[in-house]
């Protein structure tokens, strides 16, 4: 289920994402003041994978507790994991949109 929805291009969180980091990555020069680490493209973009496999594992395990091949200790686990994961993203992405609108009403 959660496959079909990542499929439409509108709503996959990571859909130009994968250019931007292999783009950004791709620079071999660093510049004096330039961080080699983790750049921030490569940060969001682990957590929306991080976040999608959590809830593809929950559904998983959802249809394994239907089925009864998983207990529900285990269904239970997987679904809390992925709710907190998805909070996490929502979090983040808010603070991103506050911190955005805040720089638009920057006088210029």
């Amino acid at each position: 289920m959660i496959d079909k929805i990542t499929q439409i291009s509108s709503l996959s969180p990571t859909r130009d994402l994968k250019e931007l980091v292999e783009t950004s990555s791709l620079n071999g020069s660093v510049s004096p003041g330039e961080n080699t680490g983790m750049n921030f493209a490569s940060v969001l973009g682990g957590m929306a994978t991080d976040t999608m496999n959590s809830l593809k594992v929950a559904e998983a395990k959802s249809f394994e507790g239907i089925q009864g091949t998983a207990s529900t200790r285990e269904v239970v686990d997987a679904v809390l994991q992925a709710q907190q994961s998805l909070n996490a993203a929502i979090a983040l992405r808010d603070k991103i949109v506050n911190a955005y609108l805040e720089i638009t009403k920057m006088p210029i």
